[in-house]
């Protein structure tokens, strides 16, 4: 009886465990605070209208807390890993208080990386989130500390259209921190275009020949928010 208890007790612990890293979100609230589960902390955030209503709608980004989603590095890079989760919420302002519209954790990178520990925090130097002109644009940056001297930044687009956060748009930039050679991507979900641009240098005037080649591109639907994955994000670099 005394281990079937002390395994009922750890399973407890690991269920508990496990619905912090990946917590429920009450769907309104009166500030973004309320939105915060316990044990987790605003890190980013981002004010405006979104959905034309012409009130201040917010995107925050939001991380665990956890010390034990803090481990020991055993490879290359810093002492110790901050692997806790990350979570993306859109809040839409009304009248009175907040309504979720969109959510995601899986497509949030934590500040280290247990595979890339050499792999700086993809947020730190971006900003993480912006909302300009109606749309949401979500940033990150790759760049490694040891391994590597390209660095490889991606920005994310999305507009409130069709009651979802729709992805109109994806950039992406890779240059060499040690030869300045530079490529540059810019693909358009609404109109099926995307420009790739290569051939320039951030270092020297002489070899900055950068051409641009544009090309038409078959896509089913749009992609929303909630779903994105860094599967997904890979198919988007191949189109």
């Amino acid at each position: 009886m005394r281990n079937i208890t002390g395994l009922m007790l750890l399973l407890i612990s690991a269920q508990l465990f496990a619905q912090s890293n990946n917590p429920q979100i009450p769907k309104t609230g009166i500030n973004t605070n309320a939105f915060v589960p316990k044990g987790w902390k605003i890190i980013y955030r981002a004010k405006g209208d979104l959905n034309k209503d012409h009130l201040p709608d917010e995107a925050i980004i939001i991380q665990n807390t956890n010390p034990e989603n803090i481990i020991k590095n055993e490879g290359m890079g810093i002492d110790k890993l901050n692997l806790n989760p990350r979570m993306l919420l859109v809040l839409f302002k009304t009248s009175g208080n907040y309504s979720l519209q969109s959510q995601n954790i899986i497509f949030i990178p934590t500040e280290n990386n247990e595979e890339n520990t050499c792999l700086a925090d993809p947020l730190e130097e971006t900003g993480a989130i912006n909302i300009k002109n109606g749309t949401l644009t979500l940033s990150y940056q790759y760049w490694l500390s040891c391994g590597s001297y390209w660095v490889n930044n991606a920005d994310y687009t999305f507009r409130f259209q069709n009651q979802k956060m729709e992805l109109i748009g994806f950039d992406a930039e890779s240059y060499s921190r040690s030869s300045g050679e530079q490529t540059t991507t810019s693909v358009n979900f609404s109109t099926r275009k995307k420009s790739e641009t290569s051939g320039g240098n951030m270092f020297s005037d002489k070899t900055n020949t950068p051409k641009t080649v544009w090309k038409k591109f078959n896509w089913v639907r749009l992609l929303t928010l909630d779903e994105m994955t860094e599967e997904l994000a890979q198919k988007l670099a191949e189109i």
